[in-house]
């Protein structure tokens, strides 16, 4: 094999080596877009973890994995003839170029709200170039994206038309609104028998909270990331808890349960405030 002085010609050779049908690897020869895809948006989850735990060191391996991905599905369009590495690279460079006129040409925004809606400018007159003729607002917002990413974005391109409220207020009363709704389908009972409605209004409840978020300028999967992190932290400092005491956690009432919930979090705190 070939070995390139520039790491990512290396890398770049060793993908095209794992794709050899002659002497190639038998698992990496099976896959194709759609079965690597899933791996895709994991390397995506697992820099983000990274970064949530500002470790570069991992950061850099997590990049890395990221970047295969990249050069994976470069090479699985290259055998297809569709485009390979190089195109990719050409493509998102023409594109920040494009994209950033203020920066590589002579055109001034007066602020960053000003840059974006030049930036989504642009983007519906790539979108009209490229034949696509839907005019709405919310045109080329991905349904490949996790949800609750989707919900913003369907929100934020709606509040750029003036469809929005004017404040966290009415977002909370909104969501409190959607509460009422959950706990009203809640109490006709047969959960099982009513899920079309629960999944409706739990769908809206959702929706709000995402709103919230948005007006509170916190990013909705750091937020849930964080809230996971906090949950499983602690959970874990019960099991040890109640484990010590010789109490294993499935032994024990929802009442003790909460308990060394209480503990957990009367520790943690504690910790932080030393």
């Amino acid at each position: 094999m070939d070995d390139p002085t520039r790491p990512i010609d290396r890398l770049l050779s060793i993908m095209a080596r794992l794709r050899d049908p002659q002497g190639g690897c038998p698992w990496d020869l099976e896959q194709d877009f759609s079965t690597i895809a899933p791996y895709t948006i994991e390397e995506a989850y697992e820099v983000a973890d990274a970064i949530d735990r500002n470790d570069l060191g991992a950061l850099k391996d997590e990049l890395g994995d990221l970047l295969l991905q990249v050069v994976f599905h470069a090479q699985m369009a290259s055998e297809q003839g569709a485009f390979g590495f190089d195109d990719v690279a050409a493509a998102i460079g023409g594109k920040m170029v494009r994209r950033h006129p203020h920066v590589f040409g002579d055109a001034s925004f007066a602020d960053a709200e000003e840059q974006t809606a030049s930036w989504e400018a642009i983007k519906r007159a790539e979108r009209a170039a490229a034949g696509e003729e839907d005019p709405s607002a919310l045109a080329g917002i991905s349904r490949g994206l996790p949800e609750w990413q989707r919900a913003v974005k369907l929100q934020s391109r709606a509040a750029r038309t003036g469809f929005d409220w004017p404040g966290p207020e009415p977002v909370i009363a909104k969501l409190h609104e959607e509460i009422e709704e959950v706990r009203a389908e809640f109490a006709r009972g047969e959960v099982e028998a009513n899920r079309e409605r629960l999944q409706d209004e739990i769908g809206d409840l959702l929706f709000v909270a995402a709103n919230l978020a948005r007006h509170a300028k916190v990013d909705v999967g750091a937020a849930l990331r964080q809230a996971n992190l906090k949950f499983e932290r602690r959970f874990r400092a019960m099991e040890v808890l109640a484990e010590a005491d010789g109490t294993p956690l499935p032994t024990l009432t929802l009442e003790q349960q909460d308990a060394y919930w209480d503990r957990a979090k009367r520790i943690e705190r504690g910790q932080a405030d030393r």
